[in-house]
Order: structure tokens, then sequence, then C-alpha cells
């Protein structure tokens, strides 16, 4: 599923530069690319800190939970 949803990225960018009027060389849409991408594991650090955060007490496995 992921594939598929890395293709349809990759195709709207090389749409979106290909409608342009000056379009983009391949250096800057990867530059673009690796921004969006840094931003997005940015974006996955923050909420696997906030879900870790939130289960701090919870433990998932009921045999560490003392009882």
């Amino acid at each position: 599923m992921a594939e598929i949803e890395d293709w349809q990225e990759r195709l709207l960018v090389a749409a979106e530069n290909a409608l342009r009027s000056r379009p983009k060389d391949q250096e800057a849409l990867k530059d673009e690319q690796i921004k969006k991408l840094k931003q997005k594991v940015g974006e996955l650090v923050l909420d696997l800190d906030i879900f870790r955060e939130a289960a701090r007490g919870h433990p998932t496995d009921p045999a560490t939970s003392g009882e």
C-alpha cells in the first residue's frame, strides 16, 4: 500500500512540474521531496513521543502490569 502511495505522490509531483511554465530541474524536485519527507519524519517523531507519554503507566501486557 505504501508503494502505491509513493507512486501516486511521484505522479502528482511530476504532473505539477510538467504543467509549470518554468519546470523545475530534477535536483530541485529531489530537494523538495527531501524537505517534505523530513517534515513528515518530524511529525511522526512528535506523534510517537505523544503516544509514548500517553502510554506511561498504562502497560499493554497484563503479565507485566503487576496485577
